[in-house]
Order: C-alpha cells, then sequence, then structure tokens
C-alpha cells in the first residue's frame, strides 16, 4: 500500500527548519526529484497555461489535491508566527463565512483520504471530529457552528494547510478577493487586495495584460465546475528561503538581494514556484485559489541536468520588463555566471520532468 509520499511503506520525516533568521531550511533529494520545476522548454512568456487539477504523476506535487510535504510542520510553524506579528494576513469578508466552512470541508475530506496515515475525519450528522497527527490536533466541532471551533473554519484549517488561500466571490461576471489567508505571498498584499476584482488586483503585471491573458484566464475560471479543479504553475526568484515575502515586510527582505555574491549564489537564490490550483466550491459557489510556495536553490537545481540547461536559457532569454517585474533584474548577470557553468548547450526533453534516467549528465 502507498503511504502519504507515494513511496512504498514509507511516510514523510517532517524536517525541523525555519524560513527566517538563520534560514535552516532543506530540501531532501525526495523534494528536490518532485519539486515542480515550471518550465516546459526552453524559454518563457506569460500565457493561461491552465490544465486539469486531476492527479498526476506518482509522488509528484500533483499527485494529491493539496499536497502535503516535508516541510509541512515547519512552514505551519512560521505561519503562526506571521500571523501573531500581523493578524491582517488572514480576513473574511461577513459574507464569506460560507466559503470558509466549504473551504474547510473540501480540504478536510481532501487530507484524509489522501493522507490518512496523517488525517482522520470522522462525520455523524453536524458533529465533526479532525483528526491532524503531525500537527497534534484532535478537536470535535459542529459544522456550520462557529463557535465550536477556536478561529473561523477558513482561518482555522488554512492554519494547517501549506500554501496560501484566496477565496473569491463570484458575481457581476468577475472574481472578487473577499476572503483569504495570505502568509506566503510573492510581494503582494491581501489588506491592499481584500475586497479587489480579478482584473484589479491583476493591475501590476506587465506584458500580460495587453496580450489578453486576465481576459482569456477570467472567462476560464468563471466556468470552473465543482468536481472539476484546474491548476497552473507561476514562478518568480527569492534571495533566502523565505515564506514571508510580503510588501508589509520588504524592508526585512528587499535588502536582503544585496547579500548575493558569486561564492554564496548557488546556496541562497532560490527559485520559488507556486502551484496555483482553482476550487468552486459547494454551497456558496465561491472559488478558492490555493497558493502553494515551493523553494529550490540554485545549487540544488543544478543537481538535474536538464534544469540547469533550461535555466540557464530562460533566465538568459526573458524579457527586461519580466525580469524587472519578478524582481531579479539588478542580479540578473550574476546568475547567468553561475548558471552558464550548467549549460553545455545540449537540447532538453520537453516537458517540466527532471527525466534523469534519460538526460546526459552535464557535458563541461
Amino acid at each position: 500500500m502507498r503511504g502519504a509520499t507515494g513511496r512504498d511503506d514509507m511516510t514523510i520525516q517532517f524536517n525541523d527548519e525555519t524560513f527566517r533568521d538563520d534560514y535552516s531550511f532543506r530540501n531532501s533529494d525526495w523534494a528536490i526529484k518532485r519539486f515542480p520545476f515550471p518550465f516546459d522548454k526552453d524559454d518563457y512568456m506569460y500565457s493561461v497555461n491552465m490544465e486539469p487539477h486531476a492527479g498526476g504523476r506518482e509522488g509528484s506535487v500533483f499527485d494529491n489535491r493539496f499536497d502535503v510535504d516535508e516541510h509541512y510542520v515547519s512552514e505551519m510553524r512560521d505561519r503562526a508566527l506571521v500571523l501573531d506579528q500581523d493578524p491582517l494576513r488572514c480576513q473574511s469578508l461577513p459574507h464569506m463565512t460560507l466559503a470558509g466552512w466549504d473551504l474547510l470541508e473540501l480540504i478536510m475530506v481532501a487530507k484524509s483520504e489522501d493522507y490518512p496515515d496523517l488525517f482522520e475525519l470522522h462525520r455523524d450528522g453536524d458533529t465533526w471530529r479532525w483528526v491532524n497527527k503531525p500537527l497534534g490536533i484532535d478537536d470535535t466541532f459542529t459544522f456550520l457552528d462557529e463557535t465550536t471551533l477556536p478561529y473561523g473554519p477558513m482561518e482555522y484549517i488554512t492554519r494547517q494547510t501549506q500554501g496560501d488561500f484566496a477565496v473569491l466571490d463570484q458575481r457581476d461576471d468577475n472574481l472578487w478577493m473577499d476572503a483569504g489567508m495570505i502568509t506566503t505571498q510573492a510581494d503582494w498584499s491581501l489588506d491592499f487586495d481584500i475586497g479587489m476584482n480579478f482584473f484589479e488586483w491583476h493591475a501590476p503585471v506587465p506584458l500580460a495584460h495587453e496580450k489578453g491573458i486576465f481576459v482569456r484566464a477570467l472567462k476560464f475560471l468563471l466556468n470552473i465546475q465543482q468536481g472539476s479543479p484546474a491548476r497552473r504553475l507561476n514562478w518568480t526568484m527569492t534571495v533566502n528561503p523565505l515564506l514571508d515575502t510580503s510588501p508589509e515586510n520588504y524592508h526585512k527582505w528587499g535588502v536582503q538581494k544585496t547579500t548575493l555574491t558569486p561564492e554564496n549564489i548557488g546556496s541562497k537564490q532560490h527559485l520559488r514556484v507556486e502551484l496555483q490550483t482553482f476550487f468552486r466550491l459547494p454551497r456558496s459557489n465561491a472559488m478558492v485559489f490555493p497558493i502553494r510556495c515551493y523553494l529550490c536553490s540554485f545549487q540544488d537545481l543544478m543537481t538535474v541536468p536538464k534544469w540547469g540547461r533550461r535555466l540557464h536559457r530562460v533566465i538568459r532569454d526573458l524579457p527586461d520588463e519580466l525580469a524587472d517585474y519578478k524582481g531579479f533584474a539588478a542580479n540578473r548577470p550574476m546568475m547567468l555566471d553561475y548558471l552558464s557553468k550548467f549549460d553545455d548547450g545540449l537540447p532538453t526533453s520537453p516537458g517540466i520532468w527532471p527525466d534523469l534516467e534519460t538526460e546526459p549528465a552535464l557535458q563541461k
């Protein structure tokens, strides 16, 4: 029988690590090989790039509805720290409470089915018992009764689930960001965006508007049906394995971009990838938009020859506006100096997978 990781007779070994201060975050060899590398070819341009979120390669981050990996316990500890310092990272407008219950049910059902050795859900009418073994939680509550939980339903379950969650109300042929748990975002603010519609919160993105990307994306999202979720990958760069790269804390993390040197760039520069999924919620008809962040250092990515070749070509040929928007234009020359050592000019196989068995080793 497969364990929670997709590996036979094994369960996940949770890391004790930090995403701040001493940055003890690390990826095991298993985590590197299943990292959601976002480039399926040797160049990159914005696209809608949606596909059904209906499983994926066994053991990959696409395999289950809400991926749980070795970083789970430490990521939840980091989320609690962020919320202690800034409770406004979690907000829900009054009309979104039902959507919060929808989300709680979705996550509890998915996790208890996909990771039965880690999570249990027992339902007796409206009396529910939720067991989260990694976090040591065993709670009994009444479904749809907020007074029986320590937090509102959205906050309760997202304090136990990796990734950010934007909960979107659908009205007037648009989606409105009316609730969210946002503590691991790539430089945007829930407190600023709360109550905005789809076009308003995407306003800062260069190149995509004139290409009609967001008009097409919204049309696609409005038509997502319950039970037929979708997904896409997005990416940026982060110096140090920081989860919380919020505008509110830019004064803490922005300056870290100036600490890169040719000697430390391999360990400090991280590719930051978001697995973005989209689920229609049943009672509220709201849309939930989980944004799961994965981090991998350049030196770990370079252990996969295909990814080393491809990342160099993508960063080299990226339009200046995108490098600037993603915040690494100033460090791009240093990145390319480092990455060029791992690009021998050989062709790469299509798709995002590491293809370690078939791709040749570096020929330099």
